[in-house]
């Protein structure tokens, strides 16, 4: 089966934020890539709420509950009190926990699974318990992947930033498909499930499609709103669906 595709909705809800206006629509714009066809949506709520508000969480999460109840609601973030809060209490199908400092623009790196192993693994097993399907945050390094699964992960995501910025450099973007496709090599003999995000677009998603057959989902939100914006939404769920092989 194909990856599936979950939209992100945080450059959505970052240009809505500009204005003090309910436009554009973060939970509308969602209804609308639900209908084209997207397996689930992706929110980043940060602290300072600059893209996604925590007051979108409710109304996303009785989107898909009343309208698309086959989609999946996939909320992103550091794990810190006030994130554990807000997941448990929109409780989406799946959680991945990201390294992020606050003042960080975008998420940049993955876990130092070793370095971190006793944080998050309290946390981790905090979520299972709530019924969350955890997905950890990676670099494409198969050193960290044992620690991942032990930590009690039942996924990684792919940090695929390096391979989207090749877009000019088709030889460094094959190297980079590598470093991704051996990390997963490794983490589905482990038994971990593989996501996968960061500057996926129409064009480079073929490829990271084929070195990776087993990919369980892509998040997806810079590259997809902006050919949003030249195509629309439904037609862009479209080109990244086909792009994901569906």
């Amino acid at each position: 089966m194909p990856a599936k595709l979950s939209v992100n909705l945080n450059a959505i809800a970052m240009l809505r934020n500009r204005r003090d206006l309910p436009w554009p629509s973060v939970s509308g714009l969602g209804r609308i890539a639900l209908a084209a066809g997207a397996h689930g949506l992706t929110v980043h709520p940060r602290p300072d709420q600059r893209h996604t508000r925590y007051s979108d969480l409710p109304e996303l999460r009785a989107l898909i509950d009343d309208e698309f109840p086959q989609a999946e609601f996939n909320i992103e973030g550091y794990p810190a009190e006030e994130f554990l809060g807000l997941v448990e209490k929109n409780q989406p199908e799946q959680v991945t926990l990201v390294p992020d400092d606050p003042a960080q623009a975008t998420s940049d790196h993955g876990w130092d699974f070793a370095a971190n192993a006793a944080f998050l693994t309290p946390i981790v097993r905090r979520l299972k318990k709530g019924g969350f399907r955890v997905s950890l945050f990676a670099d494409p390094d198969p050193a960290g992947i044992a620690v991942a699964r032990d930590i009690g992960a039942d996924r990684i995501e792919l940090y695929t930033g390096p391979y989207g910025s090749c877009h000019s450099d088709s030889e460094k973007a094959n190297k980079e498909l590598e470093r991704l496709g051996k990390a997963a090599d490794v983490a589905l003999a482990a038994g971990l499930g593989v996501n996968a995000g960061h500057d996926l677009v129409v064009s480079n998603l073929p490829a990271l499609a084929r070195r990776i057959p087993q990919l369980a989902e892509v998040s997806i939100g810079h590259g997809l709103t902006a050919d949003a914006l030249e195509h629309g939404m439904a037609e862009t769920v479209r080109r990244f669906l086909k792009a994901c092989g569906w």
